[in-house]
């Protein structure tokens, strides 16, 4: 989505460079069968990357991806969202947003406290636009009404890692021992958004983040995507650092390379899936990690315990052999 109406300071002639992302095209809806319910010997299972937005905002999400990434399988409203995934079997969920221009982050952080006020079994978090007045403030009130950290997207928002703007929301994230999940891996990455992810989100600039901020605890989403790499050797320097495995295991961008999880610090991956956002059946990623035949202990992890440490689901809301 890249409709806004600012952008922070410096950041209007990011124009985009010659590479065009994974996303120069629309790519295709699947048709691929889905379960009606998680097998039954899957451990406390949290879906850690949940988009909800209210509708009308969904309903120009969604036409920005049916024009420049693809067909959304799953147009629910969120609380529709919410009941669907926990009503097959996700214990838990993390429920993302973020704010695509200044001046409507309140209003987003009040319609997701509200809305995860109804439902125990969410987590949610804030968001805020880089740059914009009171931002800081903004966070504040967000975290004071039971939100839980910050999702910030690069592509979306046009914002540099080290920034001022960014520092700012970092020294808040600390003070309140705040997680924050950014996309700032360069993919997907598509010509339609107003900036250059490969400008902006250099695996270099994170490495960065976490060494000036050690007390602060990043997520990053698609398991750093396309910089793998780079993503692995930092995972194991790093203990401020986290990866979510959002669309890497369903195999549909196209990539020719995809991490191997058995080569990543099992204790730092997270399981997400971008839902509802998605092309394919809600419960793909979850077979795809079934069939790497991971480690009892390892999959216990990567679906619940990994999620419930970085962002403090409350112990109310998991099974005893996790509290």
């Amino acid at each position: 989505m890249n409709s806004r109406s600012d952008m922070p300071p410096g950041k209007k002639n990011r124009k985009q460079k010659s590479q065009p992302g994974l996303l120069k095209a629309p790519l295709p809806l699947l048709d691929d069968p889905e379960g009606e319910h998680l097998p039954a010997f899957l451990p406390f299972t949290v879906d850690a990357h949940v988009h909800l937005f209210p509708d009308s905002l969904f309903s120009v999400i969604w036409l920005w991806f049916e024009r420049f990434g693809w067909p959304i399988r799953y147009r629910l409203t969120s609380p529709e969202i919410i009941n669907f995934l926990l009503d097959r079997g996700i214990h838990h969920i993390v429920a993302l947003h973020y704010a695509h221009k200044s001046g409507v982050a309140r209003e987003l952080n009040a319609y997701m406290a509200k809305l995860c006020h109804s439902h125990p079994t969410v987590t949610a978090m804030a968001t805020v636009f880089p740059g914009e007045k009171h931002a800081t403030d903004i966070l504040e009130d967000a975290f004071q009404s039971g939100l839980k950290g910050v999702k910030l997207h690069s592509h979306v928002q046009c914002f540099e890692m080290n920034s001022p703007q960014l520092n700012e929301i970092y020294e808040v994230c600390i003070a309140h021992q705040k997680p924050i999940i950014m996309h700032v891996g360069r993919e997907p990455k598509s010509p339609a958004y107003p900036c250059d992810p490969y400008d902006l989100c250099s695996s270099d600039e994170l490495e960065r983040v976490l060494r000036n901020y050690p007390d602060l605890k990043v997520c990053v989403p698609h398991l750093g995507a396309d910089e793998f790499d780079a993503y692995r050797r930092m995972l194991a320097k790093y203990d401020n650092l986290w990866l979510d495995t959002t669309m890497t295991l369903a195999r549909y961008l196209p990539m020719d390379f995809f991490p191997d999880l058995t080569e990543l610090r099992a204790d730092r991956i997270i399981f997400g899936t971008d839902f509802p956002n998605l092309p394919y059946a809600w419960d793909r990623e979850i077979r795809g990690l079934i069939e790497l035949n991971l480690p009892d202990t390892v999959l216990e992890k990567i679906l619940g315990k990994n999620a419930s440490e970085f962002y403090d689901i409350n112990s109310l809301h998991k099974p005893p052999y996790l509290r």
